[in-house]
This record gives C-alpha cells, structure tokens and sequence, in this order.
C-alpha cells in the first residue's frame, strides 16, 4: 500500500486548511496512510471533526492531538504505519490511532505504549470520542462554517467518492473483509447528494471507490436492478465533472458500462481500473479468483472494439505460493497479449491472517525480486509503446499543478498518483490548478506525455 502523497501529509498539507485559527480554537491534525479508501475515511473524521469546530492544524507543533489513520494490509504497510505513529508520537506526543491496523490495538500499543488511544476501521463514532477526551471542543457558531462539501485532502478540482464498504470475496491472500466486513453499498441517493455537493464546490474530477465497485448495490435486497452499478455510473457521468471508477471487478456486466464510455456526452471516463492479479489459472485458483484469463482476453478485445479509447489499470502480483517459472512466463505472454496501458506489481508478501500464507512452496525473496524486475521491464516497454502512438493526437487534459517551469496535467488516462502525467511547458503561465485545456501531444516517455496548447 502507499501513503498519501508529500503535499497531503499533516507536517505540510494545506488543502483544507484555514488561513488562521481564530484564538483558543483547538486543533487537529492528520496523517492519512494506505489507499484512498482510507483516505476518505480521513475526510469524514476531519469533517465531522470541523463542524464541531476544531481547526485543522498544518504542522505537528499547532497541533493538541494528531490522528494516525493506518494502513494493515500488508506487512510493509503495517511497518509503515507503525513508523508515522512514532513520528507523531515524537514530534507532537499527542497521538490517538484509527483505521486499518487499529483492528490490532495490543500491536500498536505493544510497539506505542503511550498512543492516547486506538480505534479500528470506520469507527467514526469512537475517534470522536478519543478526540474529545484528548482535546475538548471549544466551537464558535457564528464563525466555525463548514464547506459544503465537507473537509478534504485532495486539492479542490478532484475527489474521491466511497460508494460501498467491504467485499464478499474470498481472495486467499486479502483480509480486507476480515477489517472491514461484507460488502455494504450507500443508498444511490446519498452517494449522488454526496457527488451533486461536489461538482457544486467546484470539483472537476471524481474517482469512485470502494473494495469492489462493480458489486455496488448487489447487496440490497428486493432491488429493481440487477446491477446498480450502471444506473449509478449513467447518473454520475450526467453532473458535468469526469467520473473514473476504480477497482473494478471483472464481471460479465462490465461490458455494459464499456458503451456509457464510449459515449462523448457521458462524462464516464473510458477507464477502467481493474486488478486481474494473475494470468495462468493454476495460480489464480491458488488465490481463490477466477481462473477464465483466456477469456478475460476475449473481454479486452470486446470492450476495445466498443470504446477504442479505452484505457485499462491493473495490478497484479508475482512470487504468488507455488508459482512456477512457467506460470510466471505465462503471465508475461499474456501480459504482452493484453497491452494493458496501466500496469502496478507487487511482490508476494504474507499478510497475518490470510490463508494463502498456509500454502506450500513459498517463492524465495530472490526469485519474487527477478520476477517483478522482469515483469516491470515488460510492462514499461508496453507502455512506451502505447504513449507513443499518441504522439500527433489532441485530447483534453485536466491541470494539476502550475509551477515556473511546466504545468502538470492529467489526460482521461491518468488516475491522480498513481498514472503517468502530461506537462505543459509552454504558455503555461496564465494556467491554474483545475483548469481543462485542449493539447496536442508532441513528446512521449516510458509513463508520461509532454503536449502544448491548442
């Protein structure tokens, strides 16, 4: 897992900062880690937090108490977390842990004995609670306002919209649902009440999440639809702002939201976030996924014959318990086969509690370490390959950031963080964060594109 950029760190955020705390006003501030699921987790405390009227502090030091909200999914992630609560705890001293790796208190506190307090995922209600004991509120209300999209980490042009918790699958190296439990979808309504006060404040750009986005309202009972999904996608891609939908499962009714991708006058992003995990069966059957990567290929080249524009993500991991050489080169042919244009990897690391860690013939650190060399390798040839074809074309780019030297964009392909980007750096000058410019692309890379305007 990764944590959120340098510029959404507590020590130098300034996304949802004031400008000055007015006096006696106490102060909170924020270290969010792990995926942006965990990041609008962060949002919600800090939003419930504001409108009690604490303030958001930027640094350790104006900070009463700080909130450490953790990532538990990996053992790298858990070593990671564990490093921003002794950072916190060193620099500010005040220091009450949520999320991921809360669901593990005696392993915080065993490591942070003097941590104020630990609390586990989604549990709003008690961080509250510690934050409270730790630092009173004091609220003015005639001068705490709260915005109306709430408090959040990401620069205003673009935001994340959590649509369900949890996951019902039984994928043998996960524990996602051991943490945060079965999949649970928000009411349509209140996720486009949440997505309509977004594009009101502003945002240009919003990236649905949750564990499992295509399962999205699969667990209501009685429903109309059979799969909410594509009611939800049609209604968001209608508010004018881009909507990119994140870890999509790979089920058959995906290839009915290809065609709302097609579609210019939708505003559904032609991306699709997908984590195939593995190409040769044997090894998919080892992880509990579907086995069908032959037909996983037919569906590529269905969903690019609808929306040729199509950009796939994935992510995929190497070094799997009882991966063979031959199920390794599988997954490079197919990965050649399937041209993804986003590619991440990881190497196979034991998660506690995940079944797979009981598998036998576990892979050694060097083999994992040739394979991800060898596979990341393929990957970045691939996607040379593909940012080059694109030399020559016009698209639209959204801007992120503005510097003395160069514009950072992002074009429909490009998820914030973790895709490439596209620079400007010609007549950048009058550009601001949020604003959509036409380009012509006249330069590639192995992962970014360089353009000018048009």
């Amino acid at each position: 897992m990764t944590q959120n950029p340098p510029d959404l760190r507590p020590d130098r955020a300034n996304a949802a900062v004031p400008a000055a705390a007015r006096p006696g006003q106490p102060q909170i501030g924020m270290v969010s880690l792990g995926c942006p699921k965990a990041l609008v987790d962060s949002e919600r405390i800090l939003t419930r937090l504001r409108a009690e009227g604490y303030g958001i502090s930027p640094d350790y030091s104006g900070a009463d108490a700080v909130i450490v909200n953790t990532c538990g999914f990996l053992d790298s992630a858990k070593a990671e977390s564990l490093d921003a609560i002794g950072e916190a705890l060193a620099e500010n001293g005040r220091v009450i842990v949520t999320g991921c790796l809360g669901a593990e208190p005696d392993y915080i506190t065993g490591a942070h004995p003097r941590v104020l307090a630990v609390t586990g995922p989604q549990q709003y209600e008690q961080v509250l609670d510690a934050v409270h004991a730790a630092v009173p509120p004091a609220p003015d209300p005639f001068i705490d306002l709260l915005p109306p999209s709430g408090v959040k980490l990401t620069p205003r042009h673009y935001a994340y919209l959590k649509i369900a918790e949890g996951c019902d699958h039984k994928c043998r190296f996960c524990i996602i649902p051991d943490m945060r439990g079965r999949l649970v979808s928000r009411p349509a309504h209140a996720v486009m009440r949440e997505a309509e006060k977004l594009v009101e404040a502003g945002v240009k750009e919003i990236l649905v999440i949750s564990q499992d986005t295509s399962a999205y309202g699969t667990d209501w009972k009685g429903r109309d639809d059979k799969f909410p999904i594509l009611g939800l996608a049609r209604d968001l891609g209608s508010l004018g702002a881009w909507v990119r939908l994140h870890y999509v499962y790979p089920y058959p009714h995906v290839r009915d939201l290809v065609p709302l991708m097609a579609d210019p006058a939708n505003g559904l992003l032609p991306y699709l976030d997908i984590p195939f995990q593995h190409a040769h069966p044997d090894v998919l059957k080892r992880m509990a996924r579907p086995a069908a990567a032959a037909r996983t290929l037919d569906e590529i080249a269905a969903w690019r014959a609808v929306c040729p524009d199509l950009t796939l993500r994935s992510t995929f991991i190497v070094g799997y318990p009882g991966e063979t050489e031959a199920e390794f080169q599988t997954l490079l042919d197919w990965l050649d086969e399937a041209q993804l244009d986003r590619v991440g990897c990881f190497k196979y690391e034991n998660v506690a509690g995940a079944r797979s860690n009981a598998l036998p013939d576990h892979v050694p650190e060097e083999i994992k370490q040739d394979r991800w060399n060898r596979f990341m390798e393929k990957a970045q040839a691939i996607s040379e390959a593909r940012l080059a074809a694109r030399v020559g074309t016009k698209m639209t780019v959204l801007v992120d950031l503005v510097e003395d030297d160069a514009a950072t964009c992002r074009t429909m392909a490009d998820a914030p963080e973790i895709d490439g980007h596209l620079f400007i750096d010609e007549g950048h000058e009058t550009l601001a964060p949020g604003d959509m410019v036409e380009v012509e692309v006249d330069e590639a890379s192995d992962y970014d594109l360089w353009g000018r305007r048009v």
